[in-house]
Formats: structure tokens, sequence, C-alpha cells
């Protein structure tokens, strides 16, 4: 007989960084359950965050990376997809200078995350264009 446990983890859906408890159950996650004891969301949630579960197992959800050539994609392991996504990074800045270069973050990332993204796109390819999505 199987039993549900719960994982601790953070909300994927904004900055605020909600704490919850993922039901898992036969190693599939199930849903949520807010955190009572968390300091930011004292055991709510918003609609979000209730459903933040939702896109694990979707069928059409990428799991790796994918690289097109000639028309089609194909699979890739994570160290061929990031050295050619640097690669093209750098060739693009070369050619055309670092403000053609622009860096769109994402609520769904930490504070940290967002804010090692920005030192990224400032320190390492010279740019100030920065922008993110929960200004829209």
């Amino acid at each position: 007989m199987s039993s549900e446990k719960q994982i601790l983890s953070t909300c994927i859906y904004c900055g605020c960084g909600c704490g919850f408890y993922f039901k898992v159950k036969d190693g599939r996650i199930n849903g949520v359950v807010p955190s009572k004891n968390h300091p930011i969301n004292k055991g709510s949630l918003c609609i979000k965050g209730w459903n933040a579960s939702e896109f694990v197992h979707h069928p059409d959800r990428l799991t790796e990376p994918l690289i097109k050539e000639n028309g089609k994609f194909r699979k890739a392991s994570w160290k061929e997809a990031l050295s050619l996504t640097v690669k093209k990074l750098k060739e693009h800045k070369e050619k055309s200078g670092p403000d053609s270069l622009a860096f769109f973050a994402s609520a769904k990332c930490s504070n940290e995350e967002n804010y090692l993204f920005m030192k990224l796109a400032r320190a390492v390819f010279k740019t100030n264009n920065v922008d993110h999505c929960a200004r829209l």
C-alpha cells in the first residue's frame, strides 16, 4: 500500500516566496497544501499557488533542451544547449554591440535568481537592457 507524503517547497509564480507542501503519492504530485507556519503566506495561497503543481506532469511539458536544426527540433544535452546559447550571444554581441542584446527576467524565479540574471546581463554581456515580466 502506498502512502502520501508532503514535501516542503516554494511557490514558483511570483517573487513573494510563499511556502507550501507538494502532496506526493506513488511518485506523482497530486496537489498542494499551504504551509501554516510560513512567515510569508501564513497558511494562505493565491489561486496560482493552489494550482502550482498542474504543469508538472503535463504531457506537453519540456523536460530536456531542444535545438533547432534544418527546421526541426532535436534533443540535446544541457551542456550542448547552454554552450550553443553562450556562443550565439557572444557572436551577436561582437557583431552588433552589447546594447543589441536584451534580457527578460521572470517572476517565476526567486529574487536571488533574478539578481544573478541581471548581473549576467550587466557584468558579463555589458548591457543595461534588462526587464522583468512583473512590469507588464
